[in-house]
């Protein structure tokens, strides 16, 4: 029984030599660090001093580095990458911050909103409580994160484990025109403990910035999932097809076509339905809610698509014009000739059922 045992004691206190902080110094002895400076060659009176090469001089340290991260205090772990992997994302870094610059991919959704939950959801995720959530100034306080790891198992007691525990602050700013914002990050407590007891860390600017990066790129790693989710969502509701009803005009009114849907649904399905219903877009203005377009052929054409019944509607430009209504979840269309002049009453029912069929088709994702 000794034998079987003795193996696992040996591979347990082995286990045991490497904490968290020997993962991130150098092994072995750091005297070399009090070692004196080599002098030059001495060089006897009447002979010439040879030439140096400076190809393999060492620079001079930076003002702003500190001088005193050195030995055991010197992290040797590589730096960690930023990976703004998202859709709409970028890194924006600085000697003295890193920030995730965060576009938005959706007019009808709030930018400011959309990163705020996309923060909440991952760390709800992740079970990480908060401590704050102060919406209008964009900030976001967790609660303590616990992360625990097995440093010593012992068969007849406790295991001796290292607990680090560290809270951060999100910081959320959206330019006023609601178009474009960033997130930083920063890591406001920490504290490490070896079987109970705190460890006196030092953390030098580097060690920080290697903890916060982590987190972003976790964070950025969830909002590539949730816009993932949101761009295929939009696609499928795209795909699906509007209704129009027909708003009937009278001597001081023009008919119009009101689809049962947002703007942009409505612009985007018309941009597929005009040209199959024969009019050739020749210009197109979605700020002004505006397209150019021209009707190569009449009666003929429309005949041969929609069956014998002959159209009013001559060859020639138009203009279709699309209005939100109050709400915002309905938009008018309306038709007008090339002098922006409403067309007969007549003509807007004519077309009706020729646009009514085509927008209420589903289509096919893609």
């Amino acid at each position: 029984m000794f034998k079987k045992v003795t193996p696992i004691i040996l591979i347990t206190t082995l286990a045991a030599c490497s904490t968290p902080i020997d993962r991130r110094q150098v092994n072995g002895s750091d005297e070399y660090i009090q070692a004196p400076v080599a002098p030059l060659l001495t060089i006897p009176e009447g002979l010439n001093q040879p030439k140096y090469s400076k190809e393999y001089d060492i620079p001079e340290v930076g003002s702003k580095a500190d001088k005193t991260i050195i030995g055991k205090r010197l992290d040797i772990r590589p730096p960690l990458q930023v990976l703004a992997m998202a859709e709409g994302t970028h890194v924006e870094e600085s000697a003295d911050s890193i920030k995730v610059i965060v576009e938005s991919i959706d007019a009808n959704r709030d930018l400011k909103q959309e990163i705020n939950d996309v923060l909440l959801g991952y760390l709800n995720k992740n079970n990480v409580a908060v401590r704050s959530n102060d919406y209008e100034n964009g900030v976001i306080e967790t609660d303590w994160i616990e992360n625990e790891e097995v440093i010593e198992k012992n068969l007849w007691g406790n295991d001796k484990v290292y607990l680090l525990r560290q809270r951060y602050q999100f910081n959320i700013n959206v330019k006023p025109h609601g178009r474009t914002g960033d997130v930083s990050i920063n890591l406001i407590e920490h504290e490490e403990y070896y079987d109970q007891d705190q460890q006196d860390i030092f953390l030098s600017g580097e060690d920080k910035r290697r903890y916060t990066i982590d987190m972003l790129n976790n964070a950025v790693a969830y909002m590539s999932i949730e816009r993932e989710r949101a761009i295929r969502a939009a696609r499928i509701q795209a795909s699906l097809g509007i209704d129009v009803d027909l708003v009937d005009g009278n001597d001081t009114t023009e008919a119009y076509w009101l689809a049962q849907a947002n703007f942009k649904q409505t612009w985007d399905r018309l941009r597929l339905v005009l040209p199959e219903m024969g009019f050739d877009i020749v210009d197109m203005d979605s700020s002004k809610g505006l397209f150019f377009v021209n009707l190569e052929e009449s009666g003929g054409f429309w005949s041969s698509l929609w069956g014998e019944e002959q159209l009013s509607l001559q060859k020639g430009n138009y203009r279709i014009m699309l209005r939100t209504t109050d709400d915002e979840q309905q938009t008018k269309i309306l038709l007008h000739d090339v002098a922006n002049e409403p067309l007969p009453n007549e003509a807007i029912v004519e077309v009706y059922q020729r646009i009514s069929a085509l927008m209420k088709e589903d289509r096919k994702d893609r």
